[in-house]
């Protein structure tokens, strides 16, 4: 089966160039770093209980459940702590901690209660600012933090079983398999 290092390693391709670095030397992309990433727990607590649950909730945004399971049925949250505990330096770390801050001050502006409060819609709206850059440091929060997700979803076993058709030894070769039939992304 294929290990979260590997995988990790193909999906960098997905993002070019701008592949958030603490992604990159997990994957073993950056000179001078040898990535060993265990399953236990990070190194240390990052985030507050409050900003642990405000990740949490916005993961689900990115990768809701749907017909499969989603970003938190995957251990995504636990899985970009870990990611930025272990394979972070603190400068890595700031447009995360501060955009958790800035999508919870703008909540407060705009909804008059805490993020960790906020409906899925008005999270979906938050993380739309942010995208869009209108909140401060909003576009590199995002963009580091959808990597992180789509990473830690593609490399989770729900993300490489459940989501993607896996085959560990593929069939024989079908030149005419009916593209009606494809229900899912193969992966090896």
């Amino acid at each position: 089966m294929l290990d979260r290092r590997h995988a990790l390693g193909g999906l960098a391709a997905l993002f070019g160039a701008q592949l958030f670095a603490p992604i990159a030397r997990a994957a073993g992309l950056i000179p001078g770093t040898i990535p060993v990433i265990d399953e236990g727990a990070p190194d240390f607590k990052l985030f507050t209980d409050d900003q642990r649950a405000l990740m949490t909730a916005l993961t689900d945004r990115v990768i809701p459940t749907t017909d499969t399971p989603g970003a938190i049925a995957a251990g995504v949250p636990a899985y970009i702590e870990k990611l930025l505990s272990d394979w972070s330096f603190p400068d890595d770390r700031t447009p995360i901690i501060t955009g958790l801050a800035e999508i919870d001050g703008r909540c407060w502006q705009d909804y008059k209660i805490p993020a960790t409060k906020a409906t899925p819609a008005q999270h979906d709206a938050l993380l739309t600012l942010a995208m869009n850059d209108e909140i401060p440091g909003g576009e590199e929060f995002f963009e580091a933090f959808r990597q992180m997700v789509i990473v830690g979803y593609y490399t989770s076993e729900i993300g490489m079983t459940q989501e993607r058709e896996y085959l560990p030894v593929p069939g024989e070769y079908d030149g005419a398999y009916p593209y009606s039939k494809v229900k899912k992304v193969f992966s090896a």
